[in-house]
């Protein structure tokens, strides 16, 4: 969960890096909560519900999509590429699978252009991470 409130409070931090798991646990939990919510939505009956989007959950998407781009973002510069790469996923399928695949990457060694790799300073590691 810490990861997750780390996304949240940098919700419009393009700048830096943003290792594996931190961008993996921020979409793992954002997945469980828009189910969750999609349940609630059909419970309710709110508007959308049985289209598959309901009020709830619309908001809810609302909220994080700064924070989901700047994550994503973030995580392309932790490959060692440009925020740009983003708008690959407009394209259907095959922009998917293009960020599916530089998100599963391992982080750069070392520094790059927009910092120093996470996973080697001594504030992300698991230990220590703080929220």
């Amino acid at each position: 969960m810490n990861w997750y409130l780390h996304v949240l409070k940098n919700y419009a931090v393009f700048k830096g890096r943003a290792r594996r798991k931190e961008y993996w646990y921020f979409f793992l939990i954002n997945l469980i909560i828009s189910i969750v919510l999609g349940y609630v939505d059909s419970a309710l009956g709110t508007p959308g519900a049985a289209e598959g989007a309901g009020a709830i959950g619309a908001v809810y998407s609302l909220i994080v999509l700064v924070p989901a781009i700047a994550v994503g973002v973030r995580r392309l510069h932790d490959t060692g590429r440009t925020g740009w790469w983003m708008l690959i996923g407009l394209i259907p399928l095959i922009g998917f699978l293009v960020l599916l695949y530089f998100f599963v990457l391992d982080s750069n060694p070392g520094s790059n252009e927009y910092g120093p790799n996470p996973k080697e300073s001594n504030h992300n590691q698991e230990g220590s991470f703080k929220v």
